[in-house]
């Protein structure tokens, strides 16, 4: 009994300084912080005195982590104070488990270990537990990782009868049990901090940065991810990757990335898929594997060519991107017609319509500077969309005797996020 103690002690004593630097790594103030607030807020109704609670007790005593999570998901007071008010159910039920931040500590210095163990470059980060407002379970900012709390330490037991059809995402996301595998999150979120970039520059290279970092996590966990999305993905590859062709090269990438399920597959995130896929491609077929994962974490995201040729390299797709570009031009949407706008036009008459060759998606409006700046834009009142969606109508305020030039850009896009080609204009307006 006395041996069974002594080894017991000893390994106590052998984990004691590992607990010690996790818990120096692992910051968890703000979600004590956040339940004082929530606590005071309960005590009444007066919404001036629970935003001056909310105010004193949470955010001004915030972290550097609150204060970046805030920044990168652009969580407001007013809505913390909402979602507090509206869904109470959701928070009371979420909680306990909240409060055991400090108990995965351990657990994910063991993850932060693994990731050492097959990138020995690794630089050293901060991981901050944060309350946010349901727009991440967990992201980077400034080398800090930034793990969403009120989300990835949910499961399938936390209350979500409150929550509106809009917030599925959130429902379908606790479904998976998050909590089960904060770990793995943290070494996901942790490539992030690696890396030489906070965002790409399109659907194909941001699908490639967050793939790499799901891939890496699975590398060094040695236990395949349960994102919802991959699984679709390895069993729809084939489905999914032809339909991400023809998007790929769309600077928008809210079909695929951080969207609900309101698309052709019925899932979220499938970007996180194709750039995992991509990753794993160029993995498996790479001889010095180590090399390899040096490569994936440090390819340069500000670089298209950097990016295009890692891609390349994969063999993922049966094409050269080259050629899948020239596909995805010839298939932008096209400004078709311009009417009641001439070379020469009654600054009274401010009025013209454009006439896109497809429906646009009409959440989106985009008029940029011409050649000549600011100096010589119009001034716009108001722009409309025709309810079905083909036809733009802007109506200008013009002086007597002037030039204008504007373009209508490439922030127009048709349903599937397909950029518009720009399309200049340039007119005069008559002498009064």
């Amino acid at each position: 009994m006395l041996k069974a103690f002594e080894g017991r002690f000893l390994l106590l004593v052998l984990l004691l300084p590992f607990w010690s630097n996790a818990q120096e790594n692992i910051i968890t103030a703000d979600v004590d912080h956040f339940w004082e607030a929530y606590d005071k807020i309960q005590t009444t109704q007066d919404s001036s005195l629970q935003m001056e609670y909310l105010e004193t007790y949470f955010l001004q005593r915030g972290t550097p982590g609150l204060e970046a999570i805030r920044e990168a998901r652009n969580y407001k007071a007013t809505e913390y104070l909402e979602a507090i008010n509206k869904y109470p159910k959701y928070w009371e039920s979420i909680r306990p488990q909240t409060l055991k931040a400090k108990e995965y500590a351990l657990e994910i210095q063991e993850g932060v270990d693994a990731f050492r163990e097959i990138y020995p470059e690794m630089k050293e980060a901060a991981v901050y537990f944060e309350i946010g407002v349901f727009r991440t379970g967990g992201t980077t900012l400034d080398g800090m990782v930034l793990i969403g709390a009120e989300m990835s330490m949910g499961n399938e037991n936390t209350d979500v009868s409150e929550l509106p059809e809009s917030m599925n995402y959130v429902k379908n996301y606790l479904a998976g049990n998050p909590v089960n595998d904060i770990a793995f999150l943290n070494v996901h979120e942790f490539v992030h901090t690696q890396q030489n970039a906070a965002w790409a520059y399109d659907l194909l290279s941001q699908s490639v940065f967050e793939g790499s970092a799901e891939f890496i996590a699975e590398l060094a966990m040695k236990r395949a991810s349960k994102q919802p999305a991959l699984i679709y993905g390895k069993a729809n590859d084939q489905l999914v990757r032809d339909r991400f062709i023809e998007e790929m090269f769309s600077p928008w990438i809210y079909n695929w990335i951080w969207n609900n399920t309101d698309n052709p597959f019925n899932q979220r995130d499938l970007g996180y898929y194709m750039g995992y896929a991509i990753v794993k491609a160029y993995y498996d077929m790479a001889t010095d594997k180590q090399a390899a994962v040096k490569t994936i974490i440090e390819l340069d995201y500000t670089s298209r060519e950097a990016v295009e040729g890692f891609v390349e390299s994969s063999g993922y797709f049966d094409k050269p991107l080259s050629i899948y570009k020239q596909q995805f031009e010839k298939k932008r949407p096209r400004v078709a017609e311009i009417t009641g706008l001439g070379e020469v036009v009654n600054p009274a008459t401010g009025t013209f319509q454009v006439r896109f060759s497809e429906p646009m998606d009409t959440r989106f409006f985009s008029t940029n500077y011409g050649p000549s700046g600011e100096s010589h834009f119009p001034e716009i009142e108001k722009v409309e969309f025709s309810e079905n969606g083909r036809e733009a109508t802007y109506y200008l305020s013009l002086e007597a005797g002037r030039e204008y030039e504007l373009i209508i850009g490439s922030g127009y896009r048709n349903l599937r996020a397909i950029p518009l080609i720009p399309y200049p204009l340039q007119f005069k307006t008559l002498n009064e």
